[in-house]
């Protein structure tokens, strides 16, 4: 049995969680996220809260009983308070905008990068930064992503795109050979 999916993961006032056969449905006002989980494993809810059961004592069982915990707190925190990620970009000449469902990034290649954004989350640029926020903490882990990719962070001038609270290691460069 799962440490993590002993305890209850609690609703807060205001969210609400329906539960059919294998499928849930977290919901809070006009924001709601569904997951579909394996019949190895039962939701209940009960006390104000979401008890995660896994039905026997399989492999399959016991892994999937840690991860449906974790996938229906993330989906209760979402509804609830949502998810950001921060990513800052540095380097001359390197600017991003957002037009309309797009954003279009001019990072030193020789054509704009163009990505569309995901229907389910906002994108904003502030100067050097940029936020992608949403409900699905999945989603918004994956679209910073692929910003991240489209320049990564290189290690002798730091130039690139980086997460704000990553650190990259910086390398020397190349020295002048003394005679």
């Amino acid at each position: 049995m799962s440490k993590i999916a002993k305890k209850p993961i609690l609703l807060t006032e205001g969210v609400n969680a329906e539960i059919i056969k294998n499928h849930l449905t977290v919901s809070s006002g006009e924001k709601k996220l569904e997951l579909d989980f394996p019949r190895e494993i039962s939701l209940e809810t009960r006390d104000g809260g979401i008890y995660v059961v896994a039905n026997s004592e399989t492999k399959f069982a016991r892994e999937q009983h840690g991860l449906i915990a974790r996938l229906v707190s993330n989906m209760v925190t979402g509804v609830r308070d949502g998810f950001t990620k921060e990513l800052v970009f540095k380097g001359t000449g390197y600017r991003v905008a957002v037009d309309g469902r797009d954003v279009k990034m001019a990072m030193g290649y020789s054509h704009d990068i163009k990505l569309h954004i995901p229907e389910d989350l906002e994108v904003k640029v502030v100067k050097n930064s940029i936020t992608v926020s949403g409900i699905d903490k999945a989603a918004v882990g994956q679209f910073a992503a692929i910003i991240r990719e489209v320049r990564k962070p290189e290690v002798y001038k730091g130039k690139g795109i980086k997460y704000i609270d990553e650190h990259i290691r910086r390398k020397a460069g190349k020295t002048a050979a003394s005679k």
